[in-house]
């Protein structure tokens, strides 16, 4: 019997997968249990408009991840934190605080962990600061640090 998975099962597929299982187990388990759907006709023209919805909308969240990445590489963002006569900080810059500037001085909505910070910011200067935005789409943000 054919079945369509709707969740992972181990040794048999991934969510989606069309699998050719045993009309025993594929009864009284994976449809029983609701971890798969028999692939009648219907059902499977169902789960092809499904994965083409998901491409579409996957497509779209890439190329709005592309334009906000021009966005945030298009500003520098100012952080103040105190520091001493040689320009060394007390403490360091957080991905945090470079996010919170980012939201107060340019409007833009990044999450603090999207914020990838290789070595903390310890001394005044200008950064570059890598920001995930998607999997496949990475900005690089200005952070000119200052000291107050």
């Amino acid at each position: 019997m054919k079945v369509i998975l709707l969740k992972d099962v181990k040794a048999q597929g991934k969510k989606g997968d069309i699998i050719e299982a045993s009309d025993g187990y594929a009864r009284n388990f994976l449809l029983k249990k609701g971890l798969g759907i028999e692939a009648t006709a219907q059902n499977l023209n169902d789960v092809k408009l499904k994965k083409a919805n998901d491409a579409k909308v996957a497509a779209e969240n890439l190329a709005d991840a592309k334009e906000y990445a021009k966005k945030v590489e298009a500003v520098t963002v100012a952080v103040a934190i105190k520091a001493g006569e040689n320009g060394k900080t007390f403490g360091s810059v957080s991905s945090k605080e470079i996010a919170e500037e980012a939201k107060k001085q340019h409007g833009l909505e990044i999450d603090k962990k999207k914020v990838v910070l290789d070595e903390a910011i310890k001394n005044v200067g200008t950064y570059k600061v890598k920001v995930r935005l998607h999997p496949e789409v990475t900005a690089e943000l200005t952070v000119k640090v200052e000291a107050k």
